[in-house]
């Protein structure tokens, strides 16, 4: 006897105790019960697995895109365009931080090192001008 169905045999049994029921009022609810209580296990496991590719979804060399399952080095707007969202409503559908990059981690990484091989915040003066080199 699988786990569900012993699930649902002590909540009969609880039900029975409150009140008469005939034969064949348990065995329905018994049936009825156990495929209930199998389909929310399956539903919860189908959303931990969901979760799960969300949240790996970005990986060292490549980004998936939840939509399609195609591999990016970027999610551009132009390619989500194709879904017919936004950068922001992709990542509102899928629950990704709003300021969650879509570039996968070395990107990411390569664009962050640049920016701090240029310094472009010494370059400008406290009125927004250029300082001489």
């Amino acid at each position: 006897m699988d786990e569900f169905m012993k699930e649902a045999l002590e909540i009969v049994k609880a039900q029975a105790k409150v009140h008469a029921m005939t034969e064949e009022e348990i065995t329905t609810r018994l049936r009825t019960l156990a495929e209930l209580l199998r389909k929310i296990s399956t539903e919860e496991e189908d959303a931990r697995d969901e979760q799960e590719r969300v949240r790996h979804s970005v990986r060292e060399k490549s980004i998936l895109c939840l939509e399609c399952g195609e591999h990016f080095r970027v999610l551009t707007k132009r390619h989500l365009a194709l879904h017919g969202l936004e950068p922001e409503e992709y990542k509102a559908k899928w629950g990704l931080d709003r300021d969650a990059p879509l570039a996968c981690r070395a990107l990411q990484r390569e664009r962050r090192r640049r920016m701090r091989e240029l310094r472009l915040w010494e370059r400008r003066g406290k009125n927004g001008k250029e300082l001489p080199a």
